[in-house]
């Protein structure tokens, strides 16, 4: 891990998105709500939660951040889910690991909730939004 002792504590927040490609029937029976594991998108956003709270036991060298927020928003779309999620602290690092490992693991949760309806589901476009606070301040993925 690097040395963040020195760094100033500040306010950090970082977004993140993930895609599930998913074919019209199973897209339906998630709005439905007829699947036989239950409901995908609560189950989903529950997940996204977790893992980012545990975020530094999968990614070996992130660091443990007191998380003073992490919101997870799966939403069903034309071709699937899309997953988005923040992560906010305050602390001496930023928090992109922790939204990012959010909406990967809401996703794969997705895809582990509707897998045995459609082998052709895929996990997509997964990338940091946005983030802020720290010495870099504010940064935004250009359009």
């Amino acid at each position: 891990m690097i040395d963040v002792g020195d760094k100033p504590v500040s306010k950090r927040r970082a977004v993140a998105v993930a895609h599930v490609t998913l074919g019209d029937e199973v897209r339906d029976r998630i709005v439905a709500g007829s699947l036989p594991k239950g409901d995908v998108l609560a189950v989903a956003r529950v997940a996204g939660i977790m893992a980012a709270k545990r975020t530094p036991d999968i990614v070996p060298l992130c660091h443990p951040l007191p998380l003073t927020r992490v919101d997870v928003t799966p939403v069903v779309v034309e071709d699937g889910v899309t997953i988005t999620a923040a992560a906010e602290t305050t602390a001496q690092t930023g928090v992109e690991m922790e939204a990012l490992t959010a909406v990967l693991a809401a996703a794969l949760t997705v895809y582990d909730m509707t897998k045995g309806l459609d082998p052709a589901i895929t996990i997509d476009h997964a990338c940091l939004l946005e983030k802020d606070g720290g010495k870099s301040g504010h940064w935004r993925r250009p359009e």
